[in-house]
């Protein structure tokens, strides 16, 4: 730190940002812009790096999860997506839109998680299109199932935009609360924060007009962390939004954490009071009990033009995923991990960002069909456990598997913290 402190900036606009970062100050909307305008990259790289070993050290997390877009059946036609197939055969926005379509049946699903669970996973990841036809029971169905096959494996599923979608296809109509405490019930256990895209009217007119917007997204999250549902954060940048509506999404984030977190130690402290002690352990037990949530992770991830409306777009490059990967460790103070997701930003960049403010590396994935960066013309994009570690290690970090709770995983037979005994 004192070695940061004594490093020259060759921009004096980030000298007094670096100031409150070392000490320990929250960053303001001025001070996000001029971080993206300004040139001096490994400084922020820096400040970042110093943001992230103050919560983490050395520590990368990965987990083994494996992801399953369910159909890509869709009544949106959102400009900057490639992975949307129109559900009537119509002409899309794209060649592809109404081509190739799929949907898998529960039972296909509860395969590919039994096969996940068989191969070690802690986490499957289940997101897709707005299918107009499968009913509301389908989604609690689908929970309920992998919970009864797969009982310790960890069901991340639905972004707000599907549960929106969820509320409009229930019969009767079920509010944004009802329908989170259904798919609880039937084994829900997170949110995976996609769907949030750009917070801003300007984009959300230009790029995804017809997708519900900011107000519905904080919604969905805000109900979500009432319950005691944690969820994740999610940005997609590199369209048609600029660097400080970037850095407005991510205050937005970051004032919605504060809530959630006030709610949390609210809850914590009743439950304390309650409980009649005042003891320090017994305040991180009532934490861990409280019914309140949070965000856990932001994923910070770069638009890839390939096959969407905007393709004749450049996207990000690769300084430009630095830049905002970084950016977002410095601005989120509240918010503890952020994530490189290899499959938008290739494991190389991502191994590069263990040093640029990023702590997790996500997981082994498998299979993911909604964009294809790595490994074009297929949709198998994996990367073993030992890949993962040694990419970990290369940059100088320990590699700590996690489950989707970031709380660390125990191999050889002993008990993970789930409680489930996890084989070798």
């Amino acid at each position: 730190m004192q070695a940061a402190a004594d490093t020259p900036v060759s921009d004096p606009a980030l000298e007094p940002i670096r100031e409150r970062v070392l000490a320990g100050e929250r960053l303001s909307i001025d001070d996000g812009v001029a971080l993206y305008r300004s040139r001096d990259i490994f400084t922020i790289g820096e400040l970042a790096n110093i943001v992230r070993e103050r919560r983490h050290g050395r520590a990368a997390y990965y987990n083994i999860n494996r992801h399953i877009n369910y159909t890509n059946y869709c009544v949106l036609r959102c400009k900057f997506c490639s992975f949307y197939r129109s559900p009537d055969g119509r002409t899309g926005l794209t060649p592809l839109s109404n081509t190739g379509g799929y949907e898998y049946s529960l039972d296909e699903i509860v395969e590919i998680a039994a096969e996940a669970y068989a191969n070690r996973a802690t986490e499957v990841h289940i997101v897709g299109g707005l299918h107009p036809k499968l009913p509301f029971s389908f989604y609690t169905d689908v929970c309920r199932a992998i919970k009864q096959r797969c009982p310790g494996l960890h069901v991340k599923a639905f972004t707000a935009i599907e549960i929106i979608h969820f509320t409009r296809i229930s019969k009767p109509r079920l509010s944004i609360e009802e329908v989170l405490i259904a798919l609880k019930e039937a084994g829900l256990d997170s949110l995976p924060g996609g769907g949030a895209e750009i917070f801003d009217d300007r984009v959300h007119a230009e790029a995804f007009k017809a997708k519900v917007g900011e107000k519905h997204w904080f919604d969905v999250h805000r109900a979500a962390h009432n319950l005691g549902i944690p969820s994740n954060a999610t940005m997609l940048y590199g369209h048609v939004e600029t660097p400080e509506e970037r850095i407005r999404h991510l205050v937005k984030l970051r004032e919605h954490q504060d809530e959630s977190l006030a709610r949390l130690a609210n809850s914590a402290c009743r439950i304390v009071k309650e409980g009649g002690s005042e003891t320090a352990g017994d305040s991180q037990f009532a934490v861990r009990q409280s019914r309140s949530a949070a965000f856990q992770c932001c994923i910070p991830l770069s638009f890839i033009p390939e096959g969407s409306a905007l393709e004749h777009l450049p996207g990000p490059t690769g300084l430009d995923d630095l830049r905002t990967l970084a950016i977002s460790r410095l601005m989120l103070d509240n918010i503890p991990h952020i994530k490189a997701f290899w499959i938008m930003q290739t494991p190389k960049l991502s191994q590069v960002a263990l040093n640029w403010g990023v702590d997790d590396f996500d997981g082994t994935v498998v299979w993911y069909d909604i964009t294809k960066r790595e490994g074009r013309g297929t949709n198998r994009q994996e990367l073993t456990v030992d890949q993962i570690r040694r990419l970990i290690l290369e940059a100088g970090c320990v590699p700590v598997e996690r489950d989707t709770l970031y709380r660390p995983v125990r191999r050889g037979g002993e008990q993970s913290s789930t409680g489930r005994t996890i084989p070798v």
